[in-house]
């Protein structure tokens, strides 16, 4: 009896160990790569997975997932022979899990001596200014490469980022210089311009000033000459409409002769008024009034 425990016992053992190396689970976004007898047989797919055991053997379990990878800072030499320290981030993924076990021993390393070698090629047909201000173009160039050269690994490249670009420190400070220089020069430019803008506004200022300062005392003027007009051509009205009733007055009035040598005689004085009368012309008229008035004062004496 204790015989055949015994053998129950080891049965089941072997009964369980059957079933563990039978049943294989293999996580998400990951594959499991099966060799048999040493030599590739399958790849297991996420989940719940049968083997055959003791014959098949899960050799690699492959990650599936984007993987970033960072490498140290390596030397670069530009074209202008300026040494620069370069460090690059990359972001690759399995895309076939047969490949990346059996194509190369450690795709990692692989990846890492390669993009130094392309990244050395790059940058070694460039300045430095270029290199500093071409980023995207390294890139591009970069990932160009490490996709063509890791396609047959099972490896596709998606990004590859420049972390940094450190030229040397009195490269440095030579740059840091002239961005100062730089800097200095734009701000001189810039006060220049607005002093320029400044002197040209006042002086379109002071321009219009004068422009509205004659335009007003032109019409300053042709203001007090209309004024003036007016009341020349009032005053011209008024003594045109007085004279015009004194005449009515004289016509109405029917004057003889007598009458006229008499305001004559009246206006005389008024011919001499003023200090500047120095010589004043009577009227021939005037001689013919004193004789009417000489006869008037004739008559007169005679009817006495």
């Amino acid at each position: 009896m204790e015989a055949v425990a015994v053998i129950l016992v080891l049965g089941l053992i072997l009964v369980i160990v059957f079933l563990v190396k039978t049943v294989r689970i293999v996580p998400q976004a990951f594959a499991g790569v099966v060799e048999r007898f040493g030599k590739y047989h399958a790849t297991l797919p996420a989940g719940l997975n049968m083997v055959v055991p003791f014959i098949d053997n899960v050799r690699y379990m492959i990650d599936l997932r984007e993987n970033v990878v960072s490498f140290p800072p390596q030397p670069v030499i530009t074209e202008d022979n300026l040494t620069v320290s370069i460090d690059t981030v990359i972001y690759f993924q399995v895309t076939d899990p047969v490949a990346a076990t059996y194509e190369i021993a450690n795709y990692i390393q692989a990846i890492e001596q390669l993009t130094m070698t392309t990244l050395r090629n790059i940058v070694g047909g460039m300045t430095l200014e270029h290199a500093l201000t071409s980023r995207d173009q390294i890139n591009n160039g970069l990932r160009g490469e490490l996709d063509g050269a890791t396609g047959k690994w099972g490896v596709r490249v998606n990004r590859v980022e420049l972390k940094g670009i450190d030229p040397p420190p009195s490269i440095s400070d030579a740059m840091e210089q002239q961005m100062r220089a730089e800097r200095s020069k734009r701000a001189a430019i810039l006060t220049a311009e607005g002093e320029r803008q400044s002197a040209i506004l006042t002086a379109e200022g002071n321009k219009q000033a004068a422009i509205l300062n004659a335009e007003g005392a032109k019409t300053a003027l042709i203001l007090s000459a209309e004024g003036d007009r007016e009341a020349a051509i009032l005053r011209a009205q008024g003594e045109a409409q007085a004279i015009g009733q004194v005449f009515q007055a004289i016509h109405d009035g029917n004057p003889d002769q007598k009458l006229l040598a008499y305001q004559y005689l009246q206006a005389m004085p008024k011919l001499a008024e003023g200090s500047a009368n120095k010589v004043w012309i009577l009227p021939s008229e005037f001689s013919g009034a004193l004789a009417g008035l000489g006869k008037l004062t004739d008559g007169a004496a005679d009817q006495a």
